[in-house]
């Protein structure tokens, strides 16, 4: 029997290694953090939006469109990610192959922005052989990432041999490294791979990248901004899934550094690289929530502006949301074109002076569209306008749609609104960050249709589809049926479990009921035609449209129908006189879409054609043919045939024209019976 002694050593020894057992898994919990998952922090934007998971496609519109997306438009970016080195340089940076750093100093990004586009495709179209090729480049990535997260081929594979562009050492020409531009996206793709699959892998790797970058800049680290913003957006998004906080601080410090002195970044020496230091090109001039007028390379400037209204509405910190609403009235008053594209120079990739929007030479980079699409969703997000909405529309099918091919493995980089007829898409670019940027928001779309406030439903978009939208008083089902855009009719049916009370709000675009594109910039020259209206289960109700929207608050049942009639036929649009390049010339826009003359379908001219100056509705005829470029609308008016503008130069090169002169008298002949 064991004397008193050697019982009581007993207790201290198991309780002493009892204890070293609970300090070991405590190291270890702090270490790893919780399991990621998508969190909700306490303050939000005001309005959420429904899910693209939550959304199914059956449209015949979008929905083969992102079926293209799927099996051409994502396969062909990733061929062509390896046929010109960019895998390659992970392979290189993790000893798998021999050889220096091949392409841009930025090329990493688009093989992240392609997983964050497979991944979204993965969650709603399940492929096992995708899953299998998005993992091997996962597990590339990461045997190429330095021991502390550090990740750039173009510094890890030859430290004292960088890339062109990049610095003798880390961070230090953030003008134009793309050091944090880089991790930005690796972290977007991070929060897509794994929401959509529940693995960890990459967002282990930007996990461990996320620690460094937090570790490194801030009030007490390293005083810096990246020169192209988009880390912002991505270390917010890394703060959504992780509910690690220094993420949101780390974002939100780059968008307060801006405009501050940055004694830890060097001037590039003179030569190609040179322009990255001028402070408005990088919208570094000034504090951010001084800024008055939408400047310098316009993909940064838009990334920048998402990056600030993710952290407006996660912190309500002061002063952002009013430069926003600034910002955003500048751009669409003086800077944007009727396709919605930004950006008017093509030397800088950016934004020109007041009113400087020139056709012929407009770069309105694709990569701005879609800045500018996810930048107006924030907006709308954080006020509940549909103005927003109208002039993501107005993006989305126009100067965000014309950057990919009908068939899908074909790209424009810049969408000017006016050829001579050397434009052509291509397979590829040097630059080539459009295409993976173009796959990852068309997988966004139906992500952006429904939204939700309370026990309030919004429609912000119009596509034939179900989604399962929540709100506290329960979920409901809407099944929407539609020809949208082509045609103006839209019927909601609503299920639900059980009868109740809340509020349907269907956006009125302003093409449907106004003078105007909101800014001011674009009047529409022909009065609305049709009758605007709406229906509950048949019977006509009054529309008083408030915001953008017409609502209708009554208790619901299974089975209602709410059906809506939007006026859909051409009108004519004019432009500010400012804008030098359209005086006296009109375009045409039908619904949603902007049309443009082709020179095949008008004997081979289009810049040199003529409109009368009278409305369309007297002169025009409609037509939908569904063998022509995927199934379009086509306009014929006064001897002239116009397509969307979104589908030129899928047929050859040829001129092409949006804006069209006004002719000063009338074509000949009687005018038609309207």
């Amino acid at each position: 029997m064991p004397t008193a002694a050697a019982t009581k050593v007993t207790k201290i020894t198991k309780f002493t290694k009892n204890y070293w057992f609970a300090f070991v898994i405590f190291v270890i919990f702090v270490a790893l953090g919780p399991e990621p998952s998508a969190v909700s922090p306490a303050t939000d934007y005001p309005i959420a939006a429904v899910p693209a998971s939550a959304v199914t496609l059956a449209d015949a519109f979008w929905a083969p469109k992102l079926e293209t997306n799927r099996r051409v438009t994502i396969p062909h970016i990733m061929r062509e990610n390896e046929t010109t080195g960019r895998v390659d340089n992970f392979r290189k940076a993790a000893r798998q192959m021999p050889g220096a750093y091949t392409g841009r100093r930025f090329n990493d990004t688009d093989v992240y922005k392609v997983i964050e586009a497979a991944s979204l495709s993965l969650k709603a179209h399940p492929d096992p052989a995708l899953d299998k090729n998005i993992d091997d480049l996962i597990a590339l990535i990461a045997a190429s990432q330095e021991p502390d997260g550090y990740l750039f081929p173009a510094r890890t594979i030859d430290p004292a041999n960088p890339a062109p562009g990049v610095g003798p050492q880390r961070w230090v020409f953030e003008n134009g490294s793309h050091e944090l531009y880089n991790c930005g996206h690796l972290y977007e793709a991070a929060a897509a791979h794994f929401l959509s699959t529940g693995k960890r892998t990459l967002l282990d790797v930007a996990i461990k990248n996320a620690d460094l970058v937090a570790s490194t800049f801030g009030p007490n680290g390293r005083q810096a901004v990246p020169g192209h913003e988009v880390i912002e957006v991505g270390l917010v998004k890394m703060f959504r899934v992780t509910g690690n906080r220094r993420y949101l601080d780390t974002a939100k410090y780059f968008v307060d550094e801006r405009g501050k002195p940055h004694p830890d970044m060097q001037a590039y020496p003179a030569g190609p690289f040179a322009m990255y230091n001028e402070r408005p090109y990088k919208q570094d001039h000034e504090p951010f929530v001084d800024q008055q007028r939408a400047v310098g390379h316009a993909v940064r400037a838009v990334y920048l502006y998402m990056g600030a209204a993710d952290v407006a509405a996660l912190t309500d910190a002061p002063g952002y949301q009013a430069a926003l609403d600034r910002l955003w009235a500048d751009m669409t008053s003086k800077r944007m074109y009727v396709t919605g594209g930004i950006g008017a120079r093509g030397t800088t990739e950016s934004f020109g002076e007041d009113y400087e929007l020139p056709n012929q030479r407009a770069y309105t980079e694709t990569c701005a569209a879609v800045g500018n699409v996810l930048w107006g969703h924030r907006m709308f997000l954080l006020h509940g306008d549909g103005r927003y909405l109208d002039v993501l529309e107005q993006v989305l099918y126009n100067g965000f749609l014309s950057g990919v091919s009908i068939s899908g493995d074909r790209f424009f980089y810049q969408n000017p609104l006016e050829s001579t007829g050397r434009a052509q898409r291509s397979e590829y670019f040097d630059v080539a960050c459009c295409p993976a940027n173009l796959s990852r928001l068309m997988e966004q779309i139906p992500g952006l249709l429904y939204s939700t406030r309370g026990d309030e439903v919004f429609v912000n978009l119009y596509a034939a589809s179900e989604a399962r939208v929540k709100t506290p008083g329960g979920e409901v089902t809407i099944r929407e049926k539609t020809l949208f855009p082509w045609d103006g009719r839209i019927d909601l049916t609503l299920d639900l479990p059980r009868p109740r009370a809340f509020t349907m709000a269907m956006r009125v675009p302003s093409w449907a009921s106004g003078s105007e594109i909101p800014g001011g910039l674009y009047h529409f020259a022909d009065p609305p035609v049709g009758n605007l209206h709406m229906t509950v289960n048949g019977r006509t109700v009054p529309m008083t449209i408030e915001r953008g929207f017409a609502s209708i608050t009554r208790t619901w049942r299974a089975g209602d129908v709410v059906a809506l009639m939007l006026p859909m036929h051409p009108r004519r649009i004019t432009a500010d006189p400012h804008v030098t390049d359209n005086a006296g010339k009109v375009a045409v826009q039908r619904g949603p879409i902007v049309y443009a003359l082709e020179g095949i379908d008008n004997g081979g001219k289009a810049l040199a054609a003529t409109l009368a100056p009278r409305p369309l509705t007297r002169w025009v005829d409609e037509t939908f043919e569904p063998g022509l470029l995927g199934g379009v609308t086509v306009i014929r008016a006064q001897g002239l045939t116009f397509v969307p503008y979104y589908a030129w130069a899928n047929r050859g090169a040829g001129e092409m024209a949006v804006w069209i002169r006004t002719a000063t008298t009338p074509p000949p002949g009687p005018a038609p019976t309207p």
